[in-house]
């Protein structure tokens, strides 16, 4: 399939792009990204399409999109992605641009009922056109892209306008579409969460079943990771695995020896780093007890017998809700969610606006079935 594309690759390029953007009411967007390939992760491409143009934007030659930020913020311009919870993500935390009238998908075909929603299973499904998928985890960060790179990537985009179409019209006659564009709004405010000095074990599973001393030490060999990740510029998981770090931390060699024959590293580790993990785990070790960390537990007050009961009346609602509208349960009433409720209160539909996760279209569309399940469990003396 021929594909053309314009490379935006100067301030002047760009400039003269969004004098076409600024005539249209839709936009397909995509991006592409080097997490696998650096430390810090950043977007290197920024594909956007037209009904009549495709632009790849190299962020690496004009660092300044902010001539994007009226297009993108605009409500009155549909912004077309699949999949874009990483994607809002990333183009606000690398240019700070703001997302509004967004349409997602794959958010769409899974309010459809479609089981494999990735763009190339829908786009097999609605056009019957197979795209290549050998270039997900190159590096975008290498410049010149190669043609068959770039072709790949516009190739991401050209699709979603025509496709938003139809699955717009396919949620209007199943009266979803009100469903998706509240959950599209929720989604187009989702942030990555600010940088704070938290220590690096609170976010690394199975930390919270590690004693004080061995949780420190875990954290030292993080930071170890961390420090020659940097200096590297290559992600952390390139440099030691979280399995390999979580038996250092538990077994606490003190030798490199005794690292050696815990056969968790490769050789070529061993002779990179074992005498630095041998360092820091030493040193990890002799700290005072009245230093050590402790995981930060959530704490939770315990569910009653009632709640539970609450629960249980809910998920068999949900599932039976779930398989009538052909949808996945998770999008019906997650378990969070369904926890929620059944720890409130709840004697009218109206009640429901009062947790967050609930959503104007779940109350409207639910309301009245889920008060119905929890007032045979609310006490008549309350």
């Amino acid at each position: 399939m021929q594909i053309n594309y314009e490379i935006i690759d100067t301030p002047a390029k760009l400039k003269h792009i969004v004098k076409h953007l600024e005539t249209v009411k839709t936009v397909a967007v995509d991006l592409e990204a080097d997490s696998m390939y650096h430390y810090k992760e950043k977007v290197c491409l920024l594909q956007i399409s037209t009904r009549y143009q495709n632009a790849l934007i190299d962020p690496l030659a004009v660092n300044d999109l902010s001539p994007l930020a009226p297009l993108f913020g605009d409500n009155s311009v549909k912004k077309i992605f699949h999949g874009s919870d990483y994607d809002i993500r990333s183009l606000h935390r690398d240019f700070k641009l703001e997302i509004n009238n967004l349409f997602d998908t794959q958010l769409a075909s899974m309010f459809l009922g479609c089981r494999q929603t990735g763009l190339s299973a829908v786009v097999k499904k609605h056009f019957n056109i197979i795209l290549e998928k050998k270039f997900q985890k190159k590096d975008w960060s290498v410049r010149p892209l190669p043609e068959n790179m770039m072709r790949y990537a516009a190739s991401d985009t050209i699709h979603l306008i025509p496709l938003a179409e139809i699955l717009i019209q396919e949620l209007q006659k199943q009266k979803r579409l009100d469903w998706v564009r509240e959950e599209c709004q929720y989604l187009s405010c989702m942030r990555y969460p600010p940088v704070n000095n938290d220590p690096l074990f609170i976010k690394f599973k199975g930390a919270g079943r590690l004693n004080s001393q061995r949780l420190n030490v875990l954290e030292a060999l993080l930071q170890l990771r961390d420090r020659i990740a940097a200096g590297k510029d290559r992600p952390v998981f390139k440099i030691f695995n979280n399995r390999a770090l979580m038996e250092i931390a538990y077994m606490q060699p003190t030798s490199v020896p005794q690292l050696v024959k815990m056969n968790v590293i490769s050789s070529r580790q061993i002779n990179m780093y074992a005498n630095a993990i041998i360092k820091d785990v030493k040193s990890a070790m002799q700290t005072p007890s009245h230093k050590l960390p402790s995981f930060p537990f959530r704490k939770t007050s315990p569910i009653s017998q009632r709640v539970h009961q609450r629960i249980d009346a809910l998920k068999i609602w949900r599932n039976l809700k779930a398989q009538h509208l052909n949808l996945d349960p998770g999008l019906v009433c997650s378990k969070s969610l369904m926890t929620a409720i059944a720890r409130r209160k709840i004697r009218t539909p109206q009640d429901l606006h009062t947790i967050a996760q609930m959503h104007k279209w779940r109350v409207q569309a639910f309301g009245d079935e889920i008060t119905g399940i929890l007032q045979k469990y609310i006490p008549r003396t309350c």
